[in-house]
């Protein structure tokens, strides 16, 4: 099959940020937006209901799709969009989908009053599971949010990019390869942030055995950039900006992610089937980040 950018569609909000999104991601990419709508089978006593029955359900679940992606087309002139039905149940049927895809796009809820995400249990069961990059998107999600405020300090999207920032926990190729990517097709910066636990070494004494705090600091920022230094090889016309900072890795990454166009995380894949296991740090920044998030599986 045709590798494509594939949304998982409900009708909500949040569900059509994420296919705005794709849509603009497939642009970036050349890839067409395949939008998957899920249904789960009627109970039989709602079935047998003149205004809740079977066919009222069909006629529900193809116009969603099908009002999406006319939409998607008019203002997307260029991209390739079609719409699939399924059945089944909402976890089972966007993991398989994902494993046809390049990405997989969700939406998530804007938390009342605050900023970042209300991942709901199919999304994180999802992203648990899913071998392919998982992207999270909030409701209102717009196209200039990802990019930095015209001369006049309004909301554009014309002018460039903001930011792409990837959270280096253990460094992973796959991880890093799509960081870069991701910036190099937005023609803007990478911000790599790694951050560090302070408390063992907190102490500042000097004598044997001990070594200073700014010693180590310095260990750490090294380390971090012979790790990117075959990447920026690789990857010229990619700005890179190296953040090695001590404390919260969750905290520096929801901080950069108010000036980011995209946060990339990645998660270590698990063979188990159960659980919805994502890591503490994806977890925090999925739940609390501005900017959407794209979660990276890897070994």
């Amino acid at each position: 099959m045709a590798r494509t950018i594939t949304v998982g569609l409900d009708g909500s909000a949040e569900s059509g940020a994420a296919a705005e999104w794709a849509a603009r991601e497939a642009k970036l990419r050349d890839l067409p937006v395949r939008l998957i709508h899920v249904s789960m089978p009627v109970p039989e006593p709602m079935a047998q209901a003149p205004l809740l029955g079977a066919e009222t359900h069909q006629h529900w679940t193809e116009r969603v799709p099908r009002e999406a992606a006319e939409g998607l087309r008019l203002r997307h002139p260029g991209v390739e969009v079609s719409t699939e039905q399924r059945n089944g149940t909402p976890t089972e049927v966007l993991v398989e989908a994902a494993r046809d895809a390049e990405l997989l796009v969700l939406g998530s809820r804007a938390l009342s009053g605050l900023g970042g995400f209300l991942v709901g249990s199919v999304g994180q069961a999802v992203i648990a599971r899913s071998e392919v990059p998982v992207v999270l998107v909030r409701a209102g999600e717009q196209a200039a949010d990802e990019h930095v405020v015209d001369p006049a300090g309004l909301p554009s999207a014309a002018t460039a990019f903001r930011p792409v920032v990837l959270g280096l926990g253990s460094p992973d190729d796959t991880v890093i390869a799509f960081a870069f990517e991701e910036a190099r097709r937005r023609e803007t910066a990478l911000y790599v942030v790694q951050a560090w636990d302070t408390w063992p070494y907190a102490v500042y004494t000097v004598g044997p055995g001990f070594e200073h705090h700014e010693t180590f600091t310095r260990q750490r920022a090294d380390a971090l950039a012979d790790t990117l230094r075959p990447w920026r090889q690789k990857y010229p016309d990619v700005e890179v900006v190296e953040m090695s900072r001590p404390g919260s890795a969750a905290t520096h990454l929801i901080d950069a992610s108010r000036d980011a166009s995209l946060v990339v995380v990645g998660r270590r894949v698990r063979r188990n089937p159960f659980g919805t296991h994502i890591g503490a740090v994806t977890h925090a920044v999925l739940h609390h980040s501005t900017a959407p998030v794209a979660v990276v599986a890897h070994d």
